[in-house]
């Protein structure tokens, strides 16, 4: 069977959870966190190694609270995002602080990862079934070495995605009737009050959004060859910034979407009905704690993983 890695994207610096590191705060019943149950998953799946990307100033705190206890049972790496670690000929010369997204962390991995590789947001959980599903399609239908990139994703349910506790950010999804994935949109402020769906695009106009929707949550499955066209993608980036350094952003969804519409790329969506949840917010931790305790009560996950 084909080698899998599962890459976690944990450099974020938690802007919306109100100063903590998000990803970091126990969820489960023996001071587990989300990124427990996400390679708990993964690992059953099929996935046979591990890559945490993260920032250096949170190593030590990082490997005591969860890297040490996965690297004793699956292979590990690490890999470390920074606002510096840039492209030769490249310097920060905005004197930006916060690193430049997605894409820019999933390339920093690039010299620890050799196989086609599921990378996911530390701080959500995704459910068992969409870990399966891209497993499934990346070690039986993807071809690594084929000219269009071979790209496939887990597409939610929008409403199964909110947060009650405010606005979330999602990739809406353009989905043709044989299940590519057409467009995939940035969208802004989604949420729902008094039963209305709400949401701005990156200009702060309002857009339409319907709670049926395939969005997107980061949880791609790609090919190892995607990451040099990332590292070419983002000396581009950088070379057409200009006065917009401080806070334009290197994302995984744009850069896909680009793809798309240069037909560079094909990309599966597979549906998964599974309930995302994440602490976006800090008020979403007792609600995530909630729904892990809920999923154990079902018999989806035992009181202590791993055991």
């Amino acid at each position: 069977m084909r080698k899998t890695t599962l890459v976690v994207m944990a450099a974020g610096i938690g802007s919306r959870f109100g100063g903590g590191i998000k990803q970091l705060e126990p969820v489960g019943p023996s001071g587990e966190i989300i990124m427990d149950y996400s390679i708990h998953d993964a690992l059953e799946a099929g996935c046979n190694k591990v890559v945490f990307i993260i920032r250096k100033d949170n190593e030590k705190d990082f490997k005591e609270i969860i890297g040490k206890r996965i690297e004793k049972i699956v292979p590990v790496e690490y890999a470390y995002q920074s606002v510096d670690e840039l492209p030769a000929g490249h310097r920060n010369v905005w004197e930006r602080t916060k690193p430049w997204g997605t894409g820019q962390a999933v390339l920093c991995a690039k010299n620890v990862i050799k196989d086609p590789f599921i990378v996911i947001n530390a701080g959500d959980y995704y459910g068992k079934e969409a870990f399966k599903n891209l497993y499934q399609y990346m070690t039986t239908k993807m071809d690594p070495d084929c000219s269009v990139y071979d790209i496939c994703m887990a597409g939610f349910i929008l409403k199964n995605t909110l947060s009650e506790n405010g606005g979330v950010t999602r990739g809406i999804c353009t989905v043709d009737q044989d299940g590519y994935l057409q467009r995939v949109t940035e969208t802004y402020e989604i949420q729902k009050q008094n039963g209305i769906l709400t949401a701005c695009n990156e200009e702060k106009q309002p857009v339409f959004v319907n709670e049926d929707m395939h969005v997107s949550k980061n949880m791609w499955g790609l090919p190892p060859k995607f990451l040099d066209m990332l590292e070419s993608g983002f000396s581009e980036f950088l070379d057409q910034l200009g006065d917009d350094g401080m806070k334009s952003e290197y994302l995984l969804p744009k850069i896909i979407d680009m793809l798309l519409s240069e037909r560079k790329a094909s990309v599966k969506v597979l549906e998964t009905n599974d309930k995302w949840f994440g602490v976006t917010y800090k008020e979403d931790k007792p609600a995530v704690a909630a729904a892990i305790r809920s999923l154990i009560e079902q018999g989806i996950y035992k009181e202590t993983l791993y055991l």
